[in-house]
């Protein structure tokens, strides 16, 4: 089993920046690909990006290409995003996965392990 537990959501105006994080425990950090979803009320759940093992692999949702940056500390069991130029569409709550499988995030849209998810609120 993977625990993943997601912080850093809030209120942030139009324009501005958040980062989120997403702590890992339970098995070696490093053999997961890690992933970033979302959902916004009355919507279905959206890729947002995923990150291989070693972290030097990477890939975007078209929504958010050159706005957001996913990264990953595996000496910390930790993957980031770091979100910019937010939109009020970019609200939603923000969940972390991780998959054995690269295609599972990328493909299958989905993880092996799930966050609780944090909320990310844009205001105009």
């Amino acid at each position: 089993q993977v625990q993943l537990v997601e912080s850093g959501g809030g209120l942030v105006q139009a324009g501005g920046s958040l980062r989120l994080s997403c702590a890992a425990s339970g098995r070696t950090f490093s053999n997961y690909h890690m992933g970033w979803f979302r959902q916004a009320p009355m919507k279905e759940r959206e890729f947002v990006a995923a990150i291989s093992r070693g972290g030097s692999g990477t890939y975007y949702g078209d929504s958010v290409k050159g706005r957001f940056t996913i990264s990953r500390d595996n000496a910390k069991n930790t993957v980031y995003l770091q979100m910019n130029s937010l939109k009020p569409e970019d609200t939603a709550v923000y969940y972390c996965v991780a998959a054995t499988l690269w295609d599972t995030i990328v493909v299958a849209t989905t993880g092996d392990y799930w966050g609780q998810g944090t909320q990310v609120t844009v205001s105009s």
